[in-house]
């Protein structure tokens, strides 16, 4: 049984496809309202503001990322596997939240201070956690010696780029994408 979204849900969702065409700085509460059908009045019953629909698809965005990376860690795969998990949660994400992650990936700098900085408070630790997943690996000979910083953010700059350029109806298939990524970026690391 699908659940019912709430005018809530419908709103934020709505918002992060405006948001990812335009941009959080380039839409108005006005242009929402009319996408979802109501008065730009009526928003304000589902939502304080354009601020907390940002915030909302920013945490939300990170804490999947976030609970993910705990689930990954938690097990006794090894480091390989565990990277094979992330390059797979990644691609998952973004194909399946397309426009909630590029809003999260490109509009974050227009959170408030205070949420800017718990962001990339979050951010910078799951970078971390990344890094330290990298460097278990190196430790336990599974991967090549490798520069951490470098090996890190061209992991996540790899995937990053799926936002960008993934379409449904492209000539390659989610599960394609996924195996052809997983290939190119663990043959990368594996010694």
């Amino acid at each position: 049984m699908v659940k019912k979204q709430s005018k809530k849900e419908i709103i934020i969702q709505e918002a992060a496809i405006i948001f990812k065409q335009k941009g959080y700085a380039a839409t108005s509460m006005r242009e929402l309202a009319e996408k979802v059908g109501m008065e730009a009045a009526s928003l304000y019953n589902h939502i304080r503001s354009k601020d907390e629909i940002l915030e909302e698809i920013c945490f939300k965005v990170a804490n999947q990322y976030v609970s993910h990376i705990s689930s990954i860690e938690d097990t006794k795969e090894s480091n390989i596997q565990k990277l094979r998990d992330l390059i797979q949660l990644h691609v998952r994400m973004i194909i399946a939240d397309p426009n909630e992650v590029s809003v999260a990936n490109n509009d974050w700098k227009n959170l408030s201070e205070t949420k800017k900085e718990l962001y990339k408070t979050i951010r910078k630790g799951y970078e971390k956690r990344i890094a330290n997943l990298i460097k278990a690996g190196i430790e336990a000979g599974e991967f090549k010696d490798l520069n951490v910083s470098v090996a890190l953010f061209t992991l996540l700059s790899s995937l990053r780029w799926i936002e960008l350029w993934y379409k449904p109806g492209r000539d390659i298939s989610p599960e394609q994408l996924e195996n052809d990524l997983m290939t190119l970026l663990i043959n990368g690391f594996q010694k």
